[in-house]
């Protein structure tokens, strides 16, 4: 008797991206006519899983923060899709958001900007509530072990947002963001605007958040360090584009892309010795303008290995090993789940 092989069929992503990009229209001249269009996002495409998180980063403009935005449908795509749970949620309009929304939700940057000085605490964490309809005895009540949650004190819920501190505020729009139950948070530089110690804080509590509520996050920073610390996989992005992305131990541990190299060796090491004899690698010049991208890859006027090829032909993101010139298929290493926009990845 012959037994059939079962094969386990792969979860379908949570969120996928595709080719997603965003133009903003160029700067008017003196003469009145408009600059060539601003390609703040040029095709960008990932998968996240259930539960997953991963990291966004790179240098201010390169994208990240615009990328944030497209998926949770603050900004309107001028190309690729956005699919979420297996719907396409790329062109929909607010009112076909709005379910939704319960379901999809932003922590943003600055905590006192993002909260209405106007309105409680108890207000700012049930809004999202009430407009899914629930009643304000329920709104009340939810907002209360949220505060619980988030590690604040329920008393003060009937408190002003300028009553509170910064790490006080963030943990209240964390509050807010959690307030419908979502699978996915888009946390756009969440600790940036916070003091270091408390930056740890914030950090530790998102942390836990994404374990005990099972959440996936799309996590924007450009502090290497506390990217580590919170996500599974990271993708660096540069001129609007993902020139590396894999698990964050293989990342961090044996960085393909030259990019990726140049930023890991400006994070600090905690040991200082090992601080002192590392190589620092000091990038030329400043990244070019998304109105006028440098053609082939878009990193080859400040890459210390660029080749001929670079400056004509565009690296496609692909499993990456080392050695391997874009022509020849690439292969995965041992332990390894990688991709790099690279003509030649490796050390």
């Amino acid at each position: 008797m012959t037994t059939a092989k079962v094969t386990a069929t792969p979860a379908p992503a949570l969120l996928s991206v595709r080719d997603l990009g965003k133009s903003f229209p160029g700067r008017r001249g003196r003469t009145g006519r408009r600059g060539a269009p601003i390609k703040a996002v040029d095709g960008v495409s990932f998968d996240l899983a259930a539960g997953e998180s991963l990291g966004l980063v790179g240098e201010s403009g390169c994208g990240k923060s615009t990328t944030g935005r497209l998926i949770v449908r603050l900004l309107e795509p001028t190309a690729g899709s956005v699919h979420f749970d297996g719907g396409d949620i790329s062109h929909l309009s607010a009112g076909e958001m709005r379910p939704l929304r319960r379901n999809i939700q932003m922590v943003f940057q600055d905590p006192h900007s993002s909260l209405n000085p106007r309105q409680t605490v108890a207000r700012i964490i049930a809004d999202p509530l009430l407009v899914q309809g629930w009643t304000r005895n329920d709104a009340r009540r939810r907002a209360t072990e949220l505060m619980d949650l988030v590690g604040l004190i329920p008393e003060q819920l009937d408190r002003y947002p300028h009553e509170f501190s910064g790490g006080q505020a963030q943990r209240i729009g964390i509050a807010r963001s959690l307030a419908t139950s979502p699978r996915l948070l888009v946390a756009d530089e969440p600790v940036s605007a916070l003091d270091v110690s408390v930056q740890a804080q914030i950090v530790n509590l998102m942390e836990r958040l994404r374990h005990e509520l099972d959440l996936a996050y799309v996590f924007i920073a450009h502090d290497l360090s506390v990217v580590k610390r919170v996500c599974d996989r990271v993708a660096v992005m540069y001129l609007g584009r993902i020139v590396e992305i894999g698990d964050k131990h293989a990342v961090y541990g044996r960085p393909l892309h030259p990019y990726t190299r140049a930023l890991l060796s400006a994070v600090p090491l905690p040991d200082p010795v090992a601080e002192r004899q590392r190589e620092r690698i000091t990038l030329a010049g400043d990244p070019p303008s998304p109105a006028a991208p440098p053609p082939g890859c878009a990193f080859h006027p400040r890459c210390p290995k660029a080749e001929a090829v670079c400056r004509t032909e565009r690296p496609l993101l692909r499993i990456g090993a080392p050695g391997q010139h874009s022509g020849q298929q690439p292969g995965r290493q041992p332990g390894e789940d990688r991709e790099v926009a690279c003509h030649f990845p490796g050390d």
